[in-house]
């Protein structure tokens, strides 16, 4: 890569400086942080240091006067100077050339700095250094972004777990999916039944549905969801314990991330409990111990 090294400001109201020194010459490998020149103005002499690796080619010269802001000389990155030694090793290794410091004469790569890098590198540093693709984000991440951390700064998030057997919904499920299906023309998932146990766990735990206000002095709350979500994992066979025998049942993982300003852990447990007793047990505390109140709420 060609890197341009600027002139920089001496101080306010310079515009233009001489070069008194250049410490290396045209074709010169130099090295980060090295000094390769001297600069003078009315109020000081600065030091200009290289910036990279690289073969150094001078624009500027000494005794010559230049413009602050312009190009005193150019730096390629991608140049290095091997002697055929180095070449052979470095490719009978695969070590990149970026990872090679020359100690010869003008930073030139002699064969003992190759064989240096090989003894002391591992392939996993070797191969730290990859080529990276930037992508912009599109408006629409960018404002979902913004709000994430908008939201984190202003919240204290917390997250609790809980698990729930769902063999009785399944049953349910079977029974009822074909009668759901010719009467509503759509499949009978299992969000609805999740919906209808969140609608009780909120009449029970109804702090789950507030937030605080923008002075942080009150407590609002909603008849909507506001201050925590659910999450609802992949449904999995598991081994189970059920009256002291092991048995498989289809379980799904429960994750209520929530504001803790608002949420303590116990309503946060409460709220999950809640939801695993519906859905573990439907009929006694979804349908009232009554199956036949499914007609009316799945509108069957």
């Amino acid at each position: 890569m060609i890197t341009k090294i600027k002139v920089p400001s001496p101080g306010e109201s310079i515009i233009e400086v001489e070069i008194s020194t250049w410490f290396v010459k045209n074709g010169d490998y130099v090295n980060k942080g090295q000094i390769i020149a001297e600069i003078d103005s009315d109020k000081a002499t600065l030091e200009i240091i290289s910036e990279y690796n690289g073969v150094i080619t001078l624009v500027g010269k000494k005794g010559k006067k230049i413009r602050v802001g312009d190009t005193i000389c150019i730096i390629d990155t991608s140049s290095k100077i091997l002697s055929p030694a180095s070449k052979k090793i470095l490719k009978e290794k695969n070590i990149p050339i970026e990872f090679i410091k020359g100690t010869g004469k003008d930073g030139r790569i002699i064969k003992s700095d190759c064989i240096f890098i090989d003894n002391n590198t591992k392939t996993s540093d070797i191969n730290s250094d990859r080529s990276k693709i930037i992508t912009p984000l599109s408006s629409l991440r960018r404002k979902i972004s913004e709000r994430l951390v908008s939201i984190k700064n202003k919240t204290a998030t917390l997250t609790t777990f809980n698990e729930v057997d769902m063999q009785e919904i399944f049953y349910i499920r079977k029974k009822y999916k074909n009668i759901f299906k010719e009467k509503h023309g759509v499949n009978l998932g299992f969000m609805s039944f999740f919906t209808i146990s969140c609608i009780r766990a909120l009449k029970i735990y109804p702090d789950i549905n507030a937030m605080i206000s923008e002075d942080g002095k009150d407590k609002i709350n909603f008849e909507y969801y506001d201050s925590a979500i659910l999450g609802m994992h992949k449904i999995m066979d598991r081994p189970v314990i059920i009256n002291g025998c092991i048995k498989i049942r289809p379980i799904m993982y429960l994750a209520l991330s929530y504001d803790h300003r608002i949420i303590d852990g116990k309503e946060s447990v409460g709220f999950l409990v809640s939801i695993k007793e519906s859905i573990e047990n439907p009929i006694k505390f979804l349908m009232g111990g009554n199956e036949k109140n499914i007609n009316n709420i799945l509108e069957l």
